[in-house]
């Protein structure tokens, strides 16, 4: 409900009229070892406001699903909506109705209700299964409440079971139906505080806001109370259910708080206020659970995993809540020491049972200097600082220790120099292999990478490394060679050397394209100072060439250095590549047309 709304109406009419609401007050009293869930739906489609649309279903369901060591004692069904009521449902297709009934009113045009029926008989028969509340109908009536947002209808069902795991509780049941906005303030009694070791109080609560948070705000004993995320300080009534997670219950709440912090032992009564500066919100049914029972936390080290080469490591735990007469609650900090330093955190994901465990993991990072062997140390209910957060049976038990070898990686062996022949712009193919050819290795085992960032992390390996094409000259390889549980790193560099021309014996120099020129291999690309001298069988010098130069059959040199062709023969020839690896290349070629 917008509060502006509320705040025009006083002004139009002068007075306030009066609230129909029935104080909160207490309904049953459960003693043993008793505990509840809630379960409900809204049957909103969308959560109302002045754009939304007005529309309203008339069923909608949830599912209960208690452990098999859940046995039912109590279950009460609360309806709730728009105008003066509908108090004749189904559930299950079984007909309900109220057996009470609750009223509340912002103004004359805009009133509410609210209906109680013990359906304790159809949840022990039917147990776990979806539960649906039908032919609750509204659709007839919810058009006016729409321009003002106020238009909602919802259910909920409050089941009370039995646990012979469970702590001796006192569960007190509070019904009636009481408002806000502006300051509500509703004291429980009759409430018998032996211990307020995990003590929580209940909700169902309806119309409230997803929305609208303006100065609202939860308190018990003048303390705020909260269940972040689902129940922000400053926004409780929001459309979420405590007990499944659930946020789109449109305009209605199930919510649960702890308040062991909020509650003293001895309390005979506690003080619930609940502010708003805009939202409207009734609160139907309250529940309390106060116990007199402890935990006791123990751990173990289970196993770890240790990287190779690395300081990160994964412990295994388990955290035991034996010798207990409480469950150990979610959240329970948890820290780990090496060093007798603090070194990281985790904590219990779920609340433990009485005599139940939890195994979970959790990553450290170990000091870089540390030693091979190192002792962790594991403190359950410790905040990092060797303080604990939980009371317990036994405060002197809740550490172990395991002994921790780390993997080393070896210093990295340096192989030596994987030689290629240059293919021109200074680039070689190179099989990689053949550089760890004396280490006797499976390729398997061996991936190569051009830094040791990616090896370490297993990334962008050579993908080909028997065909490689080097990028610089020289470059260096690093590889990367598996061993149990560890790995090796070796590195060698490429280099590379001028390849050796190939010459042909003959060539034919007719002018067909094909092969038409001495047409000598890796010579103009890489040796680009080269001569070359071509003598006939007399021993005349007829030609030089050069880079530039390439000899074609004609003649340059001599007597007839006419540009002629030379007639058919074998010719003696010189390559000088001027390159200080290599002595001039001699032999005779053969001049075919």
């Amino acid at each position: 409900m917008k509060k502006h709304f509320y705040i025009l109406y006083v002004l139009l009419i002068g007075v306030v009229l009066p609230v129909l609401a029935q104080d909160v007050s207490l309904y049953q009293q459960f003693n043993g070892r008793y505990d509840y869930t809630a379960i409900g739906n809204t049957m909103n489609t969308v959560e109302n406001g002045t754009l939304g649309p007005c529309t309203i279903l008339t069923s909608s369901s949830s599912n209960l699903s208690l452990n098999s060591d859940q046995t039912i004692v109590a279950a009460y069904l609360y309806w709730a909506g728009t105008h003066t009521g509908d108090f004749n449902i189904s559930l299950n297709n079984i007909d309900i109705t109220a057996e009470r009934t609750f009223s509340d009113a912002i103004d004359s045009d805009r009133v509410f209700f609210a209906a109680f029926a013990d359906v304790t008989s159809i949840i022990i028969d039917q147990g776990n299964t979806e539960y649906t509340v039908s032919n609750f109908d509204l659709t007839d009536v919810i058009t006016p409440y729409c321009s003002t947002g106020t238009n909602f209808g919802g259910w909920a069902i409050t089941v009370i079971y039995e646990d012979d795991n469970l702590p001796l509780n006192q569960l007190n049941v509070y019904d009636g139906l009481q408002s806000v906005p502006n300051n509500l303030s509703i004291t429980l009694d009759n409430l018998n505080v032996l211990d307020n070791e995990n003590a929580k109080i209940g909700f169902v609560a309806w119309e409230g806001d997803r929305f609208i948070a303006v100065n609202e705000q939860l308190t018990i004993n003048g303390n705020v109370i909260s269940n972040y995320p689902l129940n922000p300080a400053n926004n409780a009534f929001n459309g979420t259910n405590s007990f499944t997670g659930a946020t789109n219950l449109y305009n209605m709440d199930i919510d649960v708080y702890n308040i062991q912090n909020n509650i003293a032992i001895g309390d005979t009564s506690a003080t619930i206020a609940l502010t708003s500066g805009q939202d409207f919100v009734m609160i139907n049914n309250i529940i309390t659970v106060l116990n007199s029972q402890l935990p006791d936390a123990t751990i173990t080290i289970d196993d770890d995993i240790v990287s190779c080469g690395d300081t990160s490591i994964e412990i295994f735990y388990t955290v035991y809540n034996s010798n207990s007469t409480d469950v150990l609650p979610a959240n329970t900090p948890i820290a780990f020491y090496a060093y007798g330093e603090f070194i990281g955190t985790s904590e219990t994901a779920t609340d433990i049972p009485i005599n139940g465990s939890e195994s979970n993991s959790v990553y450290l990072n170990l000091p870089e200097n540390s030693e091979p062997n190192i002792t962790i140390t594991v403190v359950v209910d410790d905040d990092g600082t060797m303080n604990g957060i939980v009371t317990e049976t036994n405060e002197n038990n809740n550490s172990a220790f395991s002994e921790i070898e780390l993997q080393i990686i070896p210093e990295i062996v340096v192989l030596p120099h994987l030689v290629g022949c240059n293919e021109g712009f200074e680039t070689a193919s190179y099989n990689l292999y053949e550089a760890l050819q004396a280490l006797n290795l499976n390729e398997e085992d061996i991936t190569f990478y051009l830094s040791l960032e990616d090896l370490e992390n297993i990334s962008h390996s050579i993908s080909i490394p028997s065909n490689y094409n080097n990028i610089f000259n020289p470059e260096t390889i690093y590889v990367r060679v598996e061993r149990d549980p560890c790995y090796e790193i070796y590195q060698f560099n490429l280099t590379i050397e001028n390849c050796p021309p190939y010459i042909p014996q003959g060539f034919s120099p007719n002018a067909d394209t094909k092969n038409d020129w001495f047409n000598i291999q890796n010579l103009f690309d890489i040796f680009t100072n080269h001569e070359l001298h071509i003598f006939n069988r007399y021993g005349d010098l007829i030609f030089v060439g050069n880079n530039e130069k390439p000899w074609d059959g004609s003649i340059n040199r001599g007597l007839n250095n006419n540009g002629e062709i030379v007639p058919v023969g074998t010719y003696y020839y010189i390559l000088n590549l001027n390159d200080p690896n290599y002595k001039p290349f001699v032999g005779w070629v053969y001049v075919n047309y």
